[in-house]
């Protein structure tokens, strides 16, 4: 078995509703952005035509199409994104990439603060 994984990073805005304290709240309900990075993790056995698990070209592709929905947007405006968390990020981004390659695994998604969630389905 073996996992590979493609790393991509974006710029996006967002407001967050927060039940924090008073101070913190008001700056996520702010209009503000972060740089993320998000990982996809392909998991699978390699195909016997081309030894390969996925053709990473493919992958690269992909995530050109999710990093186009995501790059430079305000996330509170993505369809199908809903909250603007880190976990809703790792979801949509899994969703997406899953529509294309089914051997996707997992997804990884984090900020330059040190915030990260890793997503894996159990399924």
């Amino acid at each position: 078995m073996f996992e590979l994984s493609q790393t991509f990073s974006f710029d996006a805005a967002h407001t967050l509703k927060r039940k924090v304290s008073a101070e913190e709240a008001a700056g996520s309900r702010r209009i503000h952005g972060h740089t993320y990075t998000a990982e996809i993790f392909v998991r699978g056995e390699r195909q016997p035509e081309s030894g390969m698990v996925v053709d990473l070209a493919v992958l690269r592709e992909v995530i050109a199409g999710i990093r186009g929905q995501l790059d430079h947007h305000f996330l509170d405006e993505v369809s199908g994104l809903g909250a603007p968390t880190l976990e809703n990020l790792c979801v949509f981004i899994y969703a997406q990439a899953r529509l294309h390659i089914p051997q996707v695994s997992s997804v990884a998604v984090s900020r330059a603060a040190g915030d990260r969630c890793v997503y894996r389905p159990t399924h």
